[in-house]
């Protein structure tokens, strides 16, 4: 403690410091104390749900020995390669001329290749030309910006061991993205080349895939084994049920559940910040999910006890639906409401629906059109009528959120849910030797706090893994799209592949989120984000297709000459889809600079060093369609359907489990738990893009009709007659733009934008035309009513017969050019120009304000 007296008293003895010394030192103080209170050093640094979930054993890869004692007839390997990836140190040289590399231990290798397991290998990149490019495209020196570091501090898990390195590949980000190296991935088509040395390194032309566990079993959980392994805290009701389950394995044999049992551990994962779990194994045998059985992903411990580190239920992949739905109009329905309807009710099972958008199908030739059927196994189709083994569909997914007791906070009504794409293959399940959906996401995610990373990932890594994933606590729905115009072409030669193209494009867009095109952190905003750059990704792929097609002469030579061939007219069909998807990504005809941008960037148009990633406004409204996960969800969907696709729509609602504390929350639209002000607010948006020369054309044609209709009504009745309604140009301005405002803009608002159904809205003609009607009811009657309330000096004009009819009509004609082209200005402009013309040139202004009134209109 300092003397202050004794300072003071004796400033020149010792061993006291001086009088100055001291000031130093409390300015020093201040000064430090002032940086610790400031925004960028006050930060505490939050733990993570990674921080907690790593530090339980169970979820440590040096829990599970290398050396496994697995029966074969009983499990297999997770992939053809399985191995846990390694950061190198920044001062570690490559094992060849190549940047991007990393350590790799394998857990298993193909039969050609056993005696490496257990070895630590390079892995580098192929030679493919197209692998390099990618790998040059997403390359980035990595320097954390104050985002990345108030992200960091707020609990988000970030590459903090790649701060500071230059020249980061998508191997590099991949393997570093969290703090540990715990980055378990599934590899194939791998080659085996030697550096000078002689010794092996593996060479990869894919992103490897985040994947969950070695090994994986079919088996049917019988029960709990013993009373004890109970862990010390689990949702529910005390005392926890133990973690040792006794299962039956599968029998390829007789197809039944009757082979070797054995006990397994589920363990409980740890109560987290938020106060849920992640997963549990509570309640697990009763769930009706596992009704067919579960495949479980995982390793054996140092007991020789096979842990669960992922679940994934068989029912859900078989290729039955509970469901059939038939028809266009029906399956828009489905899409729109019954897919999410009744979420909370739904919670513990799994749906699986059908919908077919053309009539007269493949799944029953007498069925009615736009008919629901409930179909049992014995009535349904069989899958190869509609999909066949090795046949490839695109995958929509998207996510709710988590109510109940324990519920996440909703802002505004609004459960805004995460968007991706993926790739589902129809395969031949190696225990059942059915066929299944092999399901791959392609997630563009944004650094988070339970260490989900930006990628690859198999289903049962990315929902199944009871660390991380979301089948037990998130209702989802997996849409996997089948549409033939999606499949390769082969154009005399000259190969072009609507998927590969695409998928290539997400795992750009993936590997840029993993580094935050090198800031550290892929922020989240209204104009970034998973659903608008998983969209962007998608405008990107869309563009190169078209940018091959006429770059490519042989592909337009090979159109011309085969006409008729079902490849050109699958071709045709792409390119209508084509158009329809860009329509609603670019809603108002004004593609986002961007997106422009980075799409000329790959294509090579644009000579520019890097991505553009902007964050504005003006972004966010150019791109409002792709702007929440649950409404993008439903419109691709909803194109896809309309463009002949077959629709398969797979539902978990917190399957596993069970914890009574959550409950399931349906994804919704900007205010969707306010149903009139979504649906409003949405309309709003909608109407109000840019008008184009269609547009334009559709007011010119509108004002000539309703002129050569109202003129002579008008004039034959002595309604309107030519007289000048202003004293001079300034009166006249203030006129017109009173008018523009009121009444044109506030009555088309209200009386066509809010009441009429936006042409994007998928209803039936005969709910168009009664809202139709009961918008031009209302419009008409609302002008007397005004007269005798707001506005007395449309008293008694707005009541005459003839002006009512002149209203009527002009609702009629602007009923119609909404439905025509959707947009608020056009039918604006055309009330503000009759509003105009009859105030001004017609006698209007007099019949409301009097012959020497200068009033403003009405």
């Amino acid at each position: 403690m300092i003397n202050w007296p004794t300072i003071l008293s004796h400033k020149h003895s010792k061993p006291y410091p001086s009088l100055t010394q001291n000031w130093i030192v409390i300015v020093f103080l201040i000064s430090l104390t002032l940086c610790l209170l400031s925004p960028t050093f006050a930060q505490t640094k939050q733990p993570s749900k990674y921080d907690i979930t790593s530090q339980i054993l169970f979820n440590q890869p040096s829990y599970y020995p290398l050396e496994q004692t697995i029966n074969n007839q009983l499990y297999r390997p997770t992939a053809t390669w399985v191995g846990r990836l390694i950061l190198p140190k920044p001062d570690t040289p490559p094992p060849s001329n190549q940047q991007d590399w990393v350590w790799i231990e394998i857990y298993n290798a193909p039969e050609t290749a056993k005696n490496l397991e257990g070895e630590i290998l390079p892995l580098q990149w192929s030679q493919q030309p197209l692998t390099q490019t990618f790998v040059e495209t997403v390359t980035k020196d990595i320097q954390f910006s104050q985002a990345a570091k108030n992200s960091s501090n707020n609990g988000n898990v970030l590459p903090t061991r790649l701060n500071g390195l230059t020249k980061v590949g998508p191997l590099t980000s991949l393997a570093g993205a969290r703090p540990n190296d715990d980055m378990i991935v599934g590899l194939e088509n791998v080659k085996i080349t030697t550096n000078e040395g002689g010794s092996p390194i593996l060479e990869t032309p894919l992103e490897p895939m985040q994947i969950t566990g070695r090994y994986y079993a079919l088996v049917d959980i019988l029960g709990t084994a013993t009373t004890n392994a109970t862990p010390k805290n689990c949702p529910g009701n005390q005392p926890c049920t133990s973690e040792l389950f006794q299962v039956r394995h599968y029998n390829p044999t007789t197809k039944k559940f009757d082979s070797a049992t054995e006990i397994i551990r589920i363990p409980q994962q740890p109560l987290l910040p938020n106060n849920l779990f992640q997963s549990t194994p509570q309640g697990i045998t009763d769930s009706p999910a596992g009704k067919a059985g579960w495949y479980i992903y995982g390793a054996k411990d140092t007991a020789g006890i096979f842990t669960v580190q992922a679940i994934k239920p068989r029912s859900f992949f078989q290729l039955q639906p509970e469901q059939t739905i038939q028809g266009k109009t029906a399956g828009i329905k489905y899409i729109d409401r019954q897919n999410w309807q009744n979420t909370e009710s739904r919670k513990g099972n799994i749906q699986s629906v059908l919908v077919i958008g053309e009539e007269g199908s493949k799944v029953d030739k007498l069925s009615p059109p736009n008919s629901v059927q409930t179909l049992h196994a014995t009535s349904l189709p069989t899958p190869n009528s509609l999909l066949k083994e090795g046949d490839y569909a695109l995958v929509i997914h998207l996510f709710g959120g988590i109510g109940g007791e324990k519920s996440e906070p909703v802002f505004v009504g609004t459960v805004t849910g995460h968007f991706s794409y993926g790739l589902a293959q129809v395969v031949r399940d190696t225990f059942t030797n059915e066929l299944q959906f092999d399901i791959k996401y392609q997630q563009v995610y944004a650094q988070n706090s339970n260490g989900i990373i930006s990628g690859t990932h198999s289903w049962e890594n990315y929902m199944g893994n009871l660390e991380k994933g979301w089948l037990g606590t998130r209702p989802v729905s997996d849409i996997v799209v089948k549409l033939d115009a999606l499949k390769d072409y082969d154009f005399g030669g000259v190969i072009l592949s609507p998927f590969r193209e695409f998928m290539y494009q997400l795992q750009i867009m993936t590997a840029r989120y993993r580094t935050g095109d090198g800031t550290g952190v892929a922020r989240v905003s209204p104009a970034t984000s998973c659903v608008q750059d998983s969209s962007q990704a998608l405008f990107i792929a869309i563009r190169s297709i078209e940018n091959k097609f006429y770059s490519t002469p042989e592909i337009q030579t090979w159109l011309k000459s085969h006409p008729d061939n079902p490849q050109t007219l699958r071709f045709q069909q792409l390119v209508s889809l084509g158009k329809k998807l860009e329509k609603a990504l670019v809603p108002r005809g004004v593609v986002r600079p961007d997106w422009q941008k980075n799409a000329e960037y790959l294509a090579g148009i644009n000579a520019r060093n890097g991505f553009v990633n902007e964050i504005s406004i003006v972004n966010s409204i150019l791109s409002w369609r792709s702007m929440m996960p649950r409404r993008a969800h439903d419109e691709v969907s909803t194109i896809f359907l309309e463009s002949g696709a077959e629709l398969w729509f797979l539902r978990t609602n917190q399957v596993g489990g069970y914890d009574p504390d959550i409950e399931p929350v349906a994804p919704t639209v900007a205010f969707g738990q306010f149903p009139l002000i979504s649906k409003l607010i949405e309309r709003l948006i909608s109407a109000s893009r840019l008008m184009n020369s269609q547009d334009w054309f559709v007011v010119g044609i509108t004002l000539l009709i309703y002129g050569a209709i109202a003129l002579p009504l008008g004039f034959n009745s002595r309604f309107l007659r030519v007289s000048r309604g202003f004293g001079n140009l300034k009166e006249l301005f203030q006129g017109l733009v009173v008018a523009f405002f009121t009444p044109a803009f506030m009555e088309e608002l209200i009386f066509r934008v809010f009441l009429l159904p936006h042409p994007t809205e998928k209803i039936s003609t005969i709910m168009w035309c009664f809202w139709a009607a009961l918008s031009l009811f209302l419009f008409i009657i609302y002008h007397p009513i005004n007269a005798l309330t707001f506005h007395p000096q449309g008293n008694p004009t707005f009541m005459k017969p003839i002006f009512l009819t002149l209203t009527g009509i002009l609702g009629l004609v602007c009923t119609v050019a909404y439905q025509l082209t959707g947009c608020l200005w056009v039918v604006v402009i055309i009330h503000w120009a009759v509003v105009v013309i009859w105030q001004y040139w017609l006698g209007g202004k007099e019949k409301l304000y009097g012959s020497n009134s200068t009033i403003n209109n009405e």
